[in-house]
C-alpha cells in the first residue's frame, strides 16, 4: 500500500481532534476551571479544529464524583454551560471506556444532546464489547469511533481479527493508539497500512492517537496521515498522560497540506 498524500497535496478527509481536556484531564483528575475550557473552546473554533473532546462518560457508580472534576463524567448540562447549543462548525466528542461507562444509562439520544461523536476506548481483548457499545451509540444517532489502546502490545493475528470485526460494524472510524509512545515511524507505517487494508474496503476511516514518550508523537502522526489516516488527535502544548501527546499547535499548521 502506497502513501496517500504528501507535503504538497491536500486531503479533504483530514479531521483534527483536540483531546486536551480528556487526555490532559488524566494529569489533574479533570479539575479544569470553566474559563479555561471556554477559552480552549473558542481557540479551537478560531483555529479551525474539527472536534473538541470534553472528557469521559465515566460511570459514577465506579468513580466517585467528589474525587474528580466534572470532565470525568461530561454531564450534558456541564457541556452546555460551556458551548450552549454549539452554534459553530466545531463538533463535540466524548470518550466511553469499555467496562467503565454505563452507556445505556448515561448516553442519551443524539437529538437530546450537544455531543456529536462518542469514541469507545478498548483493548484488543474487549473488541466485541467495544463494538456493542459503538453500535448502541450509532443507533442513538452519534458518530462513533473505536480506539484500540496499547496497540504495541497486540499481536498481528489478534489485530487482524479485531479489524475484520470492526469492518463489519457501523463504526465510522477506527483509531490506532500508541498508548505508551513506544512506536517508531517505520512501525507506524506498517500499522497504518494494516488498518487501512481492512478499513478502506469497508468504507471506514482510520485515526491516529500518539503519545510523546520518545518525542515522536508528531512524527508518527504525520507518518500515519501520509499513509492514509484521516482523524488526527492532538492536545494543546502536548498536555496529556505521561509524556503527553502530539502538540496541537504543530499539527494544526499541517492539516490542509497532506
Amino acid at each position: 500500500m502506497g502513501k496517500k498524500g504528501s507535503l504538497m497535496s491536500v486531503r479533504k478527509d483530514i479531521r483534527v481532534v483536540d483531546c486536551t481536556v480528556r487526555d490532559g484531564g488524566l494529569v489533574n483528575n479533570f479539575y479544569f476551571e470553566d474559563e479555561f475550557i471556554k477559552d480552549l473552546y473558542r481557540a479551537n473554533i478560531a483555529a479551525g479544529v474539527d472536534y473538541m473532546e470534553f472528557g469521559y462518560k465515566a460511570d459514577c457508580d465506579l468513580f466517585e464524583k467528589e474525587k474528580f472534576g466534572k470532565w470525568k463524567f461530561c454531564d450534558e448540562e456541564d457541556i452546555r454551560a460551556i458551548v450552549g447549543n454549539n452554534d459553530s462548525d466545531l463538533k463535540i466528542s466524548v470518550m466511553a471506556d469499555v467496562g467503565r461507562t454505563n452507556y445505556k444509562r448515561d448516553i442519551i439520544p443524539k437529538n437530546e444532546s450537544v455531543i456529536d461523536m462518542v469514541r469507545v476506548a478498548t483493548y484488543i481483548n474487549t473488541i466485541p464489547a467495544a463494538i456493542e457499545m459503538a453500535e448502541h451509540c450509532h443507533n442513538m444517532g452519534y458518530e462513533t469511533t473505536i480506539n484500540i489502546m496499547a496497540i504495541s502490545n497486540a499481536n498481528e493475528r489478534d489485530m487482524r481479527q479485531a479489524l475484520e470485526l470492526i469492518g463489519e460494524s457501523n463504526v465510522n472510524v477506527v483509531y490506532l493508539v500508541d498508548s505508551y509512545g513506544s512506536i517508531y515511524p517505520e512501525k507506524m507505517r506498517e500499522l497504518a497500512d494494516l488498518y487501512l487494508e481492512y478499513m478502506d474496503p469497508a468504507n471506514k476511516l482510520v485515526g491516529i492517537h500518539a503519545h510523546n514518550n520518545q518525542q515522536l508523537a508528531f512524527a508518527n502522526t504525520i507518518e500515519a496521515v501520509s499513509r492514509g489516516a484521516s482523524y488526527l488527535d492532538a492536545t494543546m502544548s502536548s498536555m496529556g498522560r505521561g509524556a503527553g501527546n502530539c502538540p496541537l499547535e504543530l499539527l494544526i499548521k499541517t492539516r490542509n497540506t497532506i
